[in-house]
């Protein structure tokens, strides 16, 4: 039987949950248990792909192109797993599925109403879900943490709560716990416990009762508050755990089992009883010291990087979560503490300097001073030029430089305009009459739907002949094939690809399975100039950098740490994927050149493969057990 931990939160949204969780999850897994973990918005969007980054912050991206809630994130940076779209469920996919089924007749002339059937949904969905395998054992999970996004409380999470409710009651009292999130505010300079009181009486008035109470407050939570928490919260004092602010969410694990949240959620949930492999214990034990190792290192390191981020949607640092928290894991790697700054690349821009002087002579001196230079992606029109015109200044002045997605083809922009004579090239998006669109829309997707309808989730990249000597591959462990996790509708047009490669020293060193979508490019002449079509940042984990981030941050701190870095994965890089999830969709050929080839090259599994699947499905089947047999 599954165990299942319930983290919702009072007060504020945004206080944390996801990092709460995250880090439950990670002690549980240095056990020895294998976790997996779901997220629950609250809101009417079917998934995150339609949001802009500045609304609900970065959309994160899974390897089954999954366009999901950020926290999601969280959960495979800290757990090391992979999640699936089901992971995360929203008001919008779980009113779909009942209406479908209410459109089929499932249930048999009912009146369809919120309780049961919307409720007997949402806890049938959790159910299934978290009995997925999400890591390399192939095997079910021992414990799924389940986040409810928003607050207690508010109107549009009301199914969700009572959903929980009468959950617990299904899955039994032993193997359900839920840990409540509250914020400790200081007024005056004192910690007021008023709006935890209030948040854990509604959340017991909704029949859910709180197992721990995690405070979140600036300072460590005293002592004097935690025994207010507990004596008008119904808990006693060790079921009051304090999370105040640290200087890395890396601490956040060690912080709560220093408190006994570990001890508590074992004898809570009786987890002694569950049977762990010897393999897994040594496994999590090994995981557990690498990460204390990791942490404590951090806070002594002396020397920094500085690395400046040229972005659109820059207001908002949650848009672009894994960006810094992939920079972060290659800056601990190369033992540096991490300079990041920021810069709106509007600011960059001609018109700026009219309108606003100070903000256009700030933005440039931040881009001339930087050590390295990342564009990441984005849409829209806003703020291209001022990306562009910061690629040019990496180019020519020899600044260590990584595009992704917008980056990428904004890198191609400017190779064409600079180098290759191709006045006013742009991209079709960003531009649709222009004389040279060295950036196109792909042709198999539609342009009359906006969700899920782009080159989603986890795809190969294949590294071009007399490439073994290149940046990126040899930080891909000189492997022939690189999976990274993509998220776009416009691509390199095809037919300026040769223009593109007979000018100076650009090459595109990585390609889809049938060579007709450039997917990865490379500058010969120049310390590191690296771009891909793709979003590595997705799959960056503290303990195993993404390979472009990492060789960007080397760069930034000298050659010989690039040469060291390079060295080291050249040796023992291993891609965060599990050998399952490495299967492409079968696709036709949109090129010439693509239509004479196949997918399947270099061991590429294409998915549709009737003898692959069934093979596949052979291989499941083998490992299901009925009645213990």
């Amino acid at each position: 039987m599954v165990k299942y931990i319930l983290v919702c939160g009072g007060v504020i949204s945004g206080i944390g949950k996801g990092v709460i969780a995250s880090s439950t999850g990670l002690m549980l897994k240095a056990t020895g248990l294998k976790v997996t973990a779901i997220k629950i918005d609250p809101y009417m969007n079917i998934d995150a792909g339609t949001m802009a980054p500045t609304e609900h912050g970065e959309v994160y991206v899974l390897n089954d192109g999954g366009e999901t809630d950020l926290d999601l994130g969280n959960y495979e940076r800290y757990l090391d797993i992979s999640l699936n779209r089901d992971n995360n469920v929203t008001t919008g996919k779980v009113y779909q599925h009942v209406i479908d089924r209410e459109r089929r007749g499932d249930y048999l002339g009912k009146t369809v109403q919120i309780i049961p059937h919307l409720t007997n949904a949402i806890q049938d969905w959790i159910e299934r879900v978290s009995k997925i395998p999400v890591d390399e054992t192939g095997e079910e999970p021992d414990v799924c943490i389940v986040e409810l996004g928003g607050t207690v409380g508010d109107i549009e999470s009301m199914p969700f709560v009572e959903a929980m409710r009468q959950f617990q009651f299904r899955v039994g009292h032993e193997n359900f716990a839920l840990i409540y999130v509250s914020l400790i505010p200081v007024v005056g300079g004192e910690q007021k416990t008023k709006p935890t009181q209030a948040g854990v009486r509604d959340l017991r008035g909704l029949g859910l009762l709180p197992d721990l109470i995690a405070c979140r407050c600036t300072d460590t939570l005293l002592t004097a508050t935690m025994e207010k928490v507990s004596m008008f919260c119904h808990v006693s004092p060790k079921q009051v755990l304090g999370v105040h602010n640290v200087s890395s969410t890396y601490h956040v694990p060690l912080l709560l089992q220093d408190q006994g949240m570990l001890e508590y959620l074992q004898k809570r949930l009786n987890l002694s009883q569950i049977s762990i492999k010897p393999e897994f214990k040594k496994k999590g034990e090994s995981f557990m010291g690498r990460w204390k190792a990791l942490t404590v290192g951090q806070e002594r390191l002396f020397d920094s990087v500085s690395i400046v981020l040229v972005g659109k949607y820059t207001s908002l640092q949650d848009s672009y979560m894994s960006v810094v928290k992939a920079l972060e894991h290659a800056s601990m790697r190369c033992g540096r503490k991490l300079e990041l700054q920021w810069v709106d690349s509007s600011d960059l821009e001609p018109q700026t300097q009219t309108t606003n002087p100070v903000k256009y002579h700030d933005a440039w001196s931040a881009v001339c001073s930087a050590k390295g230079i990342i564009v990441p992606g984005g849409f829209g029109h806003r703020g291209t030029e001022g990306m562009i015109s910061a690629v040019k200044w990496a180019r020519e002045q020899k600044i260590p430089f990584l595009g992704i997605c917008l980056g990428f083809q904004v890198a191609v922009i400017e190779w064409a305009r600079s180098v290759c004579d191709l006045k006013d090239a742009n991209s079709a998006e960003l531009l649709a009459e222009t004389p040279h669109p060295v950036i196109c829309f792909m042709p198999e997707i539609s342009k009359a739907q906006m969700g899920g309808n782009m080159r989603l989730g986890l795809r190969p990249t294949v590294f071009e002949p007399n490439t073994e000597s290149t940046n990126l591959r040899r930080l891909y462990g000189s492997k022939d094939v690189a999976w990274e996790r993509h998220r776009h509708r416009y691509e390199v047009e095809p037919k300026y690809v040769e223009k593109l490669e007979s000018k100076g020293h650009l090459r595109f060193t990585g390609r889809d399975e049938r060579g007709e979508r450039m997917q990865m490019l490379e500058l010969d002449d120049h310390p590191y100039f690296v771009a891909l079509q793709a979003h590595p940042e997705f799959c960056s984990r503290p303990l195993n950098p993404s390979p472009p981030f990492l060789g960007l941050v080397a760069a930034a701190c000298g050659e010989k740490t690039l040469a060291e870095q390079i060295a080291i994965n050249e040796k023992s890089y291993v891609a965060p994927h599990p050998e399952s999830a490495k299967v492409v969709p079968a696709s036709e050929g949109v090129t010439e050149q693509g239509k004479g080839r196949k997918q399947d090259v270099d061991g590429i599994r294409v998915r549709g493969d009737v003898d692959g699947d069934l093979k596949e499905t052979e291989q499941r089947l083998e490992k299901v057990t009925v009645n213990g047999e």
